[in-house]
């Protein structure tokens, strides 16, 4: 792989871009595929591999007659929490577990920090600001845990706007009501505000932090997989 090749594919991974990587088989030739390169090869490998891109699929494909290892790689699946509470971290450990990037955002420093939360990515910042900052995409989940709704809300106004495939607001069905009318006030839309799952996780009955926890990444899984396989029809 030429540097410049090599270059272009770490700085589109660094940015969170899904990188396709398009090799002729028998010459060896290596192209960067793309939505936003407008060539004959380049369209038509697009089309042939529409739902391995949904996948992360790797695989050969053969255009006019030639072969192509076509080498897909996806931003890691990412699960950002808003509030350093209890239940953030065995929510921490079991999505590490899963596969999944952890990003924990609070502006309180005595809750958010790497002693609480050894090997994890902590910001303390404001939570709309600092979800604005990260890119937001449809490989990424939000879950909101503080009960504070400054901060909670604060989340929701950044990840109702953006493409991420699952919001999720812990509290009871009482507190979510309530930030309902909030979000309504806000002039989110009913439809908009159907996409947080609220109260957070599938239920199961879960009661000490960690069966919570577990009810939380089942339920993001569940929405991930439904995601994908939505994309495929």
């Amino acid at each position: 792989m030429k540097d410049k090749t090599l270059n272009l594919i770490l700085s589109e991974k660094s940015k969170r871009k899904t990188v396709i990587v398009a090799t002729e088989i028998n010459s060896g030739k290596q192209v960067i595929i793309n939505e936003t390169i407008n060539s004959d090869i380049n369209n038509k490998i697009l089309i042939a591999i529409r739902n391995n891109i949904i996948h992360g699929k790797s695989e050969v494909v053969e255009i006019e007659k030639k072969k192509w290892f076509i080498n897909i790689s996806l931003p890691p699946l990412r699960l950002i929490t808003v509030g350093a509470v209890h239940i953030a971290q065995p929510l921490a450990e079991v999505a590490t577990i899963c596969g999944y990037e952890v990003i924990i955002i609070d502006p309180r420093a005595a809750f958010g920090n790497n002693q609480r939360f050894p090997d994890i990515k902590i910001i303390n910042d404001w939570p709309e600001v600092a979800l604005n900052d990260l890119q937001l995409d449809n490989r990424t989940a939000v879950v909101t845990l503080t009960h504070d709704p400054k901060l909670d809300d604060s989340a929701l106004n950044a990840a109702l706007k953006s493409d991420v495939f699952y919001i999720g607001s812990l509290g009871s069905k009482k507190t979510h009501n309530a930030r309902i009318q909030r979000l309504k006030i806000a002039n989110f839309t009913d439809a908009e505000i159907s996409k947080i799952h609220g109260p957070v996780g599938l239920s199961i009955g879960a009661k000490s932090p960690q069966e919570i926890a577990i009810s939380i990444i089942s339920e993001i899984i569940s929405n991930r997989n439904n995601f994908e396989n939505n994309e495929d029809n």
